[in-house]
């Protein structure tokens, strides 16, 4: 790939500095992504420019209109402090007619809301665990067809937020306190849905109309005491030192059967599809203990840190960290935005 003028898209308290010396582990965890994005494209020989975005667009569009990048690389996962709005960001910039990496505006919208994202996956006879909705302002009742155990999070909060080992629950009553805690705390309508008992699987696809499907990865639990539900909460992800004591890792999926990983391939694509995702996704998927395939969440924009699930399943199959991101590039370049059909 020839040399590139590239806008690094990211959340303003996330602009990373020049060098990790002198910052914990911990620091520098929370700004990873941007650090490993900017200085691996710095390295190759592409004119790099961070940008912090929070609340205001005036920003993103004095930046291509005084420094014209080729691309903007989009590592944003908010606006205005809503998840939910990234998918505005992008709108933005395909109304600059400019070329951005990751996922379309649709796809993020479609991701984003999980109730629908969900009711188009069963559209299309994709597996995914039964459901419902208790809006804030209203008495929860349990469908009579929704059966314990159950799952209790966010309609719309990522990265696990709110989502603890008490978000399992067994009973009415241990349901409607985690409702009103979601309600009350996170400030959002509650998704229910039926706990799946078995693997937590997540994989990475890549494309626009051609995918590429990567390893299946598996998120395993080594010191889990007995009949704790294995699942990816805020702690197991964020937390390290819990990770530690929990020993948690992930990596690649084994003892898989062929034709299990061949269904769980076929209907990573069929989602991605379903959705309307171009550039890069991850999936997070539950295998149960009948070989059954649940699809949990369809995530565009995945974590980008070196060493994370992603650039690690790519690495197994050849595609060093460097090659992945210029692989990302290429189809941020090359995706048919409506702007350049007219």
């Amino acid at each position: 790939m020839k040399k590139q003028r590239i806008l690094v898209l990211m959340h303003q308290s996330l602009v990373p500095p020049d060098s990790t010396e002198g910052y914990s582990e911990e620091e520098i965890l929370e700004w990873k992504t941007e650090y490993d994005v900017v200085n691996t494209l710095r390295a190759l020989g592409h004119e790099v420019m961070p940008l912090g975005v929070s609340d205001d667009l005036g920003v993103i569009r004095r930046a291509i209109v005084n420094w014209h990048p080729n691309l903007a690389f989009n590592l944003l996962e908010e606006f205005h402090g809503v998840g939910v709005y990234d998918h505005h960001v992008v709108s933005y910039l395909e109304l600059m007619k400019q070329h951005y990496t990751g996922c379309n505006p649709r796809g993020l919208l479609l991701a984003s809301d999980k109730p629908l994202a969900k009711k188009v996956l069963s559209y299309h006879r994709i597996r995914t665990p039964r459901f419902q909705v208790f809006p804030r302002g209203k008495k929860p009742k349990r469908p009579k067809a929704l059966e314990f155990p159950l799952l209790v999070k966010s309609v719309s909060e990522d990265a696990s937020l709110g989502i603890t080992q008490s978000s399992v629950v067994h009973d009415d009553e241990k349901m409607l306190d985690r409702i009103a805690f979601v309600h009350d705390e996170l400030e959002t309508d509650a998704m229910v849905e039926r706990y799946i008992e078995g693997r937590e699987l997540y994989v990475g696809v890549l494309g626009n109309r051609r995918l590429t499907v990567l390893p299946v990865w598996e998120m395993v639990f080594r010191n889990a005491p007995e009949g704790m539900p294995q699942i990816a909460t805020a702690r197991v992800k964020w937390d390290i030192q819990y990770q530690k004591k929990l020993g948690i890792d992930t990596l690649q999926a084994e003892d898989l059967e062929p034709a299990i990983e061949s269904k769980i391939k076929t209907t990573c694509k069929r989602i991605y599809k379903a959705l309307s995702l171009s550039g890069y996704a991850r999936m997070d998927l539950r295998l149960s203990e009948k070989g059954e395939v649940y699809v949990l969440e369809a995530n565009p924009n995945p974590n980008l840190s070196f060493g994370e699930d992603f650039a690690e399943s790519a690495e197994k199959v050849g595609i060093s960290y460097d090659q992945l991101l210029q692989k990302i590039m290429t189809l941020g370049l090359n995706y048919q935005a409506e702007w350049r059909l007219v």
